[in-house]
């Protein structure tokens, strides 16, 4: 009912900047809240940042603030994450998450996409 498209990953030098960008379609009202989550190996999936419709609520993980910036289209049916000054560390799969979407149906919750690598070299 709803897909999310990752894409802008790729290998970057350490203090460079890449552009995440997340589009979903299918069958929906509107997507209340669309978010970044990132898994490094070895690790649990952790969120990076999360923005909700309109704008009205953000939210950013301490380890990325002042270095990521997290923002929706005007129809809200595109997440983008803005990178800057990235790190080695930020070395991780970058997942778009889409949660408490507006269906004909009811609600839907927490649909992922398939993931984009981001490679961060020293």
């Amino acid at each position: 009912q709803v897909q999310l498209v990752e894409s802008g990953g790729g290998l970057v030098q350490a203090g460079g900047s890449l552009r995440l960008s997340c589009a979903a379609s299918g069958s929906f009202f509107i997507i209340n809240v669309m978010g970044w989550y990132r898994q490094a190996p070895g690790k649990q999936r952790e969120l990076v940042a999360k923005i909700t419709s309109g704008g009205g609520y953000t939210e950013i993980a301490d380890s990325v603030k002042g270095r990521f910036t997290i923002s929706r289209t005007n129809t809200e049916d595109t997440v983008y994450l803005q990178m800057n000054s990235l790190k080695p560390e930020d070395t991780a799969v970058y997942y778009c998450n889409a949660d408490q979407i507006a269906t004909s149906q009811g609600l839907l919750y927490n649909y992922w996409g398939q993931g984009t690598q981001v490679t961060v070299s020293s």
